[in-house]
């Protein structure tokens, strides 16, 4: 496959889950934000948000107040912001016409048509439920392009570069979202434990889809320890970083078969699931939540830079 079709394929997944992720986030940020809110009308859940998202400085070289009406436009619908909503969805729009004959026509229908339907929408309608209907969309746009890749599409190496581009993008996401957590608890240590801090754990949950599953492996109430721990290192769990980098290392494997031998990848992804692999929440909360999820998230992009090294991409 030529390096420019497996990196088309990979970022277009990428995109995808990026878009989902990004609806996830805010829908975290929102619902949180009403909760609290700071002098001139700014919420610190909506900039925590913006900062897990790594685009708070982008917010605020357009915006002075990050409220929800300001916030929802730049996440949603604001074409300089390269995360936003309609950004992820052009880019995987792009890159899928970059490769229009490698998809199967349920992959590339399942997303035209999300852009066609995404690009009528008027922002200014999207206030209060009417953005959870949106955000919510966003999700199931993700979901049935996810379902038509899954159902259709050849176990080739492209599958392989897809796969991988998707549990990356998974991977970084779900670190954010607990990395949020700790933004938002950060200045507020009287809160933890309290009843407000089991609502906004309540929520991280919720944002990973996992707020029941959750409630089938513990059967106590909500905890800040358990909750981390099913989403760093809960293989059963979909949207874990341990399932994410168990579904990269057999996509690798999948590519190390194909083409005869192993990648920078295959180093990057195992120095991630070094971190991963036999280690607890007792050692992640003593090395301390937040510079754990920082070097993951680092060495998670390290990943998408070696294998963008080993198969050409460019």
């Amino acid at each position: 496959m030529l390096g420019r079709t497996a990196q088309n394929l990979f970022w277009l997944s990428r995109y995808i889950e990026r878009a989902e992720n990004m609806a996830r986030l805010l829908e975290v940020g929102y619902r949180m934000s009403l909760t609290s809110q700071r002098e001139g009308g700014a919420s610190e859940h909506l900039v925590s948000m913006l900062r897990a998202a790594e685009v708070d400085e982008d917010f605020e070289r357009k915006h002075e107040v990050a409220d929800v009406a300001n916030v929802s436009q730049f996440m949603l619908f604001d074409e300089t912001n390269p995360s936003s909503v309609r950004s992820c969805l052009l880019a995987a729009r792009t890159n899928a016409r970059s490769v229009r004959t490698a998809l199967t026509s349920d992959m590339w229908e399942s997303l035209n048509s999300a852009w066609l339907e995404f690009a009528s929408i008027d922002p200014r309608e999207t206030t209060g439920s009417r953005l959870v209907e949106l955000l919510r969309w966003v999700r199931t746009v993700s979901h049935r392009y996810r379902g038509a890749l899954l159902s259709t599409f050849l176990r080739d190496d492209g599958y392989a570069f897809s796969q991988i581009g998707n549990f990356v993008e998974r991977a970084d996401n779900t670190a954010r979202i607990l990395d949020m957590k700790y933004y938002v608890l950060l200045p507020r240590t009287d809160l933890i434990g309290g009843d407000v801090d089991i609502q906004q754990w309540t929520l991280i949950l919720r944002a990973a889809s996992a707020h029941r599953s959750y409630r089938h492996v513990y059967h106590d109430r909500f905890k800040a320890w358990n909750i981390a721990d099913y989403l760093i290192l809960r293989p059963e769990m979909p949207r874990s970083l341990i399932f994410s980098i168990g579904w990269i290392n057999r996509t690798l494997d999948m590519l190390e078969e194909i083409y005869g031998g192993k990648g920078a990848g295959h180093a990057a992804a195992a120095e991630v699931t070094a971190m991963l692999e036999g280690n607890s929440m007792d050692r992640i909360f003593a090395y301390g939540l937040h510079d754990f999820l920082t070097e993951f998230i680092s060495k998670n992009n390290q990943i998408t830079e070696a294998i963008a090294e080993s198969y050409n991409f460019y």
